[in-house]
């Protein structure tokens, strides 16, 4: 008889300064190159303005497995009311299915919760199967806002008065 493997506790804590390295390296795993700067910018402008932005890291034996970085969206495109955002999502592969994602889900809900943020928001590209049965399984749906986007090395040509 095989034993069951004992139960992995992940905690869920505020990110600091000093897990900088870790984030990137997560990230690295999952966009395939360093985005230090950005990662680094997103931990000042929390310093900087807590109630404006929202992130947790999640550990697993004590060491960061994963983290989630959240900003505040006012009145986006002429909404009244305040959501938000999820900008950034990271597992280390090696700890995916012990909890995490679940763990950042639920403290980042809880957090948006207390703010009296109605909603969370992210986008992802839909070929990223994996991510979107993740947000699924979170309980997120398609939303009614459509994202548009349209390439600037395209000249915009078009007769003003046909706009």
């Amino acid at each position: 008889m095989t034993a069951n493997p004992a139960p992995v506790k992940t905690r869920v804590r505020a990110l600091r300064d000093a897990d900088l390295d870790r984030l990137v390296e997560i990230d690295r795993l999952h966009v395939g190159r360093s985005r230090r700067r950005f990662l680094e910018k997103r931990l000042g402008m929390h310093a900087a303005d807590p109630a404006e932005f929202l992130q947790f890291g999640a550990e697993v034996d004590g060491r960061l497995a994963g983290f989630v970085l959240a900003s505040v969206q006012r009145g986006e495109f002429g909404r009244t009311d305040s959501s938000a955002v999820i900008d950034v999502l990271g597992v280390d592969p090696a700890s995916r299915g012990q909890g995490c994602g679940r763990a950042l889900m639920e403290a980042i809900t809880a957090e948006a919760r207390t703010r009296g943020l109605p909603r969370l928001h992210s986008q992802a590209d839909w070929t990223m199967d994996e991510l979107l049965r993740f947000f699924a399984g979170a309980g997120f749906e398609l939303s009614s806002r459509l994202v548009i986007e349209r390439p600037v090395a395209v000249p915009f040509d078009e007769n003003p008065d046909e706009i």
